[in-house]
């Protein structure tokens, strides 16, 4: 039995992979939107908000399916692969930097920024949910469906989750390097080299694991030089 071209157990994992890394990712996006609308009136906060991350959505959902796309393109789905290793060790080995982003006043101002800073910033989210998709364009969207309400409305959540129980990055990081391995290992040009699939998991195995161990490894030293 097969759903939007793809096996039961493809299409499921697909589609955890695709909200669990939408989710991992999802604490820029709070404070994105929390920034952006902090010195707006009480009283439009949340039309800011829905505008912002409804305009932010749009853009997002059309640059991932630009990406599938792009990624049908020997040597990209390589190229894609390696980006999300690094992506995956970014993610455990170091907070990134808000400070960027400023406050507003008014609500087309805090809208604007809510959606070109979501753009730049979700550039991990998109490429991770594009190579996390197997080329289905349908199932990008109902990744996104699923998890971006979760993440609108739930973002405090998320991020309280994430400083209680550290080992969510973890799990997110690692659905990203496994992401990561299954692009570089179903890259066309390396067919040749990686053809025996306990080759192809023990390879992804290998990455996944590695991310981990090194980002973990580069977070405790960051840790005890400060």
């Amino acid at each position: 039995m097969e759903i939007l071209g793809l096996s039961i157990t493809q299409f499921l994992t697909s589609l955890l992979s695709i909200v669990m890394i939408d989710l991992v990712l999802a604490g820029d996006n709070a404070i994105v939107i929390g920034l952006a609308c902090r010195n707006l009136p009480k009283n439009i906060q949340n039309k800011a908000i829905f505008l912002g991350t409804g305009g932010a959505v749009i853009i997002r959902i059309l640059a991932t399916i630009a990406i599938v796309w792009l990624l049908q393109i020997k040597g990209l789905m390589l190229g894609g692969g390696i980006l999300l290793v690094f992506i995956a060790f970014k993610l455990l080995s170091k907070q990134k930097d808000h400070d960027k982003v400023k406050c507003q006043d008014t609500l087309l101002s805090a809208v604007c920024t809510i959606i070109i800073a979501d753009a730049v910033m979700g550039i991990d989210n998109v490429l991770a949910i594009a190579g996390a998709s197997h080329g289905s364009y349908i199932m990008v969207v109902l990744g996104l469906m699923i998890s971006i309400p979760i993440m609108v409305f739930g973002s405090k959540l998320i991020i309280k989750l994430m400083d209680r129980f550290p080992f969510i990055i973890s799990l997110g990081a690692a659905v990203i390097a496994f992401t990561a391995g299954k692009m570089i290992t179903n890259e066309p040009l390396l067919a040749s080299f990686v053809s025996d699939p306990v080759l192809e998991y023990s390879l992804i195995a290998l990455i996944t694991a590695g991310v981990l161990l090194v980002g973990q490894w580069k977070k405790q030293k960051t840790c005890s030089t400060k």
